[in-house]
């Protein structure tokens, strides 16, 4: 039987990774599927409602069995913390706040899978995720997908242009009901009602401040209570350790003014945080290092695009100029809580243009 190619399919057991499984063995490809294991699910799943329940594992094997395609569960725990999780611990010790998803999908995720699948002699890979991939003038790029409420460009903007040019997303153009819709129609009613995943799945409580206690040894002698200051320099309180804080963040700060105040900055060196008013988040410019290119192998002359400063940020105008090892980006209208750290992506219409990390400091002083 001829088939449209061989595609490791990666499984969580999920809706849409299932989903995406039965498109492409409707559609002629001979899939393979793949539940890599990330984390120690036990540990932090203690509820029915944990991203990272086991029964996920058993859900995707069982559906692999459904559809009569091979399955293989991999355990890369050690790499997952190896990379993920101690980024994201290093980022929060270094006043920093990190986007673990990003980072999976760069360091371990593509590379592990693309390795796989040549392992297993697959012509490439395919993913649940919502997005689009495009090519043009010898290009592979990201574009947004049909969904604007599922849209997932913004934590693939570092997908290499190999990776690119080996991937599938099966669900780019359907809307989250439709597929749910297809998977009733298929009969496979349970993973039509499946819950939606959680952001970060290693702490499904979002609780990540108990999470680096759990995991950072003596960490409150290692980043111990300092002073909140105002935005003239005067003390105005005491922090807890400034890991445990983030821009923006305006609850558990534990005082009272009167009027609400936010986190505005962090000074790992100083071990202060400075505590502003709102319109003091406000900030027109900040630099990107880091940088992966997408629709193009470099930033346009006179380049002005909607740069997304966090996954659910609609994206403001900025112009863009390319330096030698980052891009300065300067918007058109200040925006609120630039968090170092977080992904920063350019976007042209809905494609994604380059993409990579927040930083606020001068680029010698990095």
């Amino acid at each position: 039987m001829t088939t449209k190619g061989r595609i490791l399919m990666a499984m969580s057991g999920g809706l849409d990774s299932s989903v995406s499984a039965i498109l492409l063995k409707e559609q002629g490809y001979e899939v393979i599927g793949i539940t890599m294991k990330l984390w120690n699910y036990p540990q932090y799943c203690k509820t029915a409602t944990a991203c990272c329940d086991i029964n996920d594992i058993n859900d995707a094997r069982q559906l692999a069995v459904k559809l009569n395609i091979p399955h293989y569960v991999i355990d890369y725990t050690t790499e997952f913390k190896n990379i993920v999780i101690q980024n994201f611990i290093d980022e929060y010790l270094h006043a920093r706040t990190p986007n673990p998803c990003v980072m999976c999908n760069i360091h371990l995720k593509w590379n592990a899978l693309m390795l796989k699948a040549k392992e297993l002699n697959c012509d490439g890979i395919a993913t649940g995720h919502y997005a689009i991939i495009n090519q043009d003038n010898g290009r592979f790029y990201i574009s947004k997908a049909k969904d604007p409420n599922k849209d997932q460009s913004y934590v693939l903007w570092g997908l290499s242009q190999d990776n690119l040019s080996k991937t599938i997303f099966p669900l780019g153009n359907y809307s989250k009901s439709e597929i749910r819709d297809i998977a009733k129609d298929m009969g496979f009613h349970k993973i039509a009602n499946k819950r939606e995943s959680y952001d970060i799945c290693f702490i499904p409580d979002n609780d990540y401040r108990t999470f680096l206690i759990e995991n950072v040894e003596n960490i409150h002698q290692k980043c111990p209570t300092g002073n909140f200051l105002d935005t003239q320099g005067n003390i105005v309180g005491q922090h807890k350790g400034f890991p445990f804080y983030t821009i923006g963040q305006r609850k558990g700060l534990q005082l009272a003014f009167g009027t609400p105040r936010y986190v505005c900055s962090i000074d790992a060196n100083k071990n202060t945080i400075t505590l502003g008013e709102k319109q003091d988040l406000l900030q027109d410019k900040f630099i990107i290092k880091q940088v992966n290119f997408g629709k193009y192998a470099s930033i346009p002359k006179n380049f002005s695009g909607e740069t997304k400063i966090r996954y659910r940020d609609a994206g403001q105008i900025a112009h863009i100029e390319q330096q030698e090892n980052h891009l300065e980006v300067h918007f058109n209208t200040p925006v609120a809580a630039i968090t170092p750290g977080q992904s920063a992506v350019i976007y042209e219409n809905n494609d994604i243009v380059a993409g990579g990390i927040i930083h606020l400091k001068q680029p010698n002083n990095l």
